[in-house]
């Protein structure tokens, strides 16, 4: 492969620490960063100033095949991605069938790579059929490649059952998910239970409902020495609870959606179905403290939540509508809101994104470090524009952020130093 060099770039690597002008020079993999001098044979790529980041890395991306191929598949959600910047995925269990076997793991392995250029990798079922009433082979299936365990967007009820799971993940020394919501006190709910929802006339989800369940999981964490991983939290009582947990070195992290860093409750206040999501949005207070979770490390990841669905899931009236949206290639420029807010620096923005969820994967990527895989992304930072769903790669067209003004376009991806974006 012939060497590239983009020069005359802002390098952001989380990994060294660095934000600050220079080059980068890679082929399949990274060579050298820095002050350098390219190579005679190397194609120049002129940065004009405009910043080079690890491609993203996104834990929590749903994908329809199989089984659901008309919300997404392969093919679209890689595209998606490249666009977005997102050069690594992991996939939720809740295909059809459910991936809660090793032959589901290894469909995926085989069938990704011909149809995506973004690396897909499986995230497996926790319990059989998500039913969260028996463990799945955890062993087997991370043996054939499943990077880490979810129940997806099911609860584990039963607490004597999430014990075990997180017993045994220890053997394996796997990433346990769980996306903390206690279902009986969130039956029936549709937003954020508070003074919007009742002046709208629309059952609401207690933020207790995350609380509770978190506080279980992370108990359940330091009782077996698991690692856990808070899937998509969205209420400041939750941050007090990890807070704590990490305090006491409960061997826990966090994720949270771009969703509830750049949007709160008020987005739905015209009854506007794309903004109704799982978990669903929270108070300005919320997000703002997520926020700031971000900027102090409480919170160690931020990903997508790509739920897409079809339009005839999402034009229904407001409980009758399906939560979810699409999201993949709104991942950056949501989140650098963050950033261009002032409340985020934007090396530790980029660190939750990059370089936590590859060292919660143990993956190579997430680094502009020398020897690491060459998956990088050239971005403006700064190019504003109004969003518009409809020109999304992705099949579905479901984004809470379609009309609003965003600034930060990805310019060039590239995947194991192969210029994937533009195709």
């Amino acid at each position: 492969m012939k060497p590239v060099c983009i020069t005359n770039a802002r390098i952001v690597d989380p990994a060294s620490h660095t934000d600050a002008p220079g080059a980068i020079l890679f082929d399949e993999t990274i060579r050298e960063v820095g002050k350098l001098k390219p190579p005679a044979d190397a194609e120049i790529i002129d940065a004009d100033g405009k910043a080079v980041l690890p491609g993203l890395i996104d834990m929590r991306v749903g994908i329809g095949e199989p089984g659901a191929e008309h919300r997404e598949t392969f093919k679209s959600a890689g595209r998606a991605a490249l666009a977005g910047g997102v050069t690594t995925l992991v996939m939720n269990p809740n295909t059809h069938p459910i991936i809660d076997d090793a032959s589901l793991v290894d469909f995926v392995l085989r069938r990704a790579p011909d149809r995506s250029k973004a690396r897909i990798y499986p995230m497996a079922a926790l319990t059989r059929g998500l039913e969260g009433q028996a463990m799945t082979e955890m062993g087997l299936l991370k043996e054939a490649g499943a990077v880490m365990f979810s129940n997806g967007d099911r609860a584990v009820v039963d607490s004597r059952v999430m014990r075990r799971a997180l017993a045994y993940s220890t053997a394996f020394d796997a990433l346990v998910a769980h996306r903390p919501e206690d279902p009986f006190l969130a039956q029936g709910g549709v937003m954020n239970e508070g003074e919007l929802a009742t002046r709208l006339g629309l059952p609401g989800i207690p933020d207790a409902a995350e609380t509770i369940m978190a506080e279980r999981d992370l108990m359940l964490a330091e009782l077996t020495g698991a690692r856990l991983l808070l899937d998509m939290i969205s209420s400041a009582r939750t941050l007090e609870a990890l807070r704590r947990a990490k305090d006491r070195g409960v061997n826990a992290i966090a994720s949270v959606s771009v969703h509830h860093l750049a949007l709160n409750e008020f987005d739905v206040e015209s009854y506007r179905t794309y903004a109704k999501l799982s978990p669903p949005l929270r108070r300005e207070e919320d997000r703002l403290a997520l926020g700031a979770a971000i900027a102090s490390g409480l919170i160690d990841i931020i990903v997508s939540g790509h739920d897409p669905r079809p339009a005839e899931d999402k034009r229904l009236p407001f409980d009758e509508a399906a939560p979810g949206a699409a999201a993949l290639e709104t991942l950056l420029p949501a989140a650098l809101t963050l950033h261009h807010s002032g409340g985020v620096r934007l090396v530790d923005l980029v660190r939750a994104m990059t370089l936590n969820p590859a060292r919660a994967l143990g993956l190579a990527q997430g680094r502009l470090t020398k020897g690491a895989p060459a998956d990088l992304i050239l971005v403006d930072l700064d190019a504003p524009y109004r969003l518009d769903s409809e020109k999304f790669l992705s099949k579905s067209k479901n984004s809470p952020f379609d009309g609003k003004l965003l600034q930060g376009r990805v310019l060039r991806t590239f995947v194991a130093g192969e210029a994937v974006y533009p195709a």
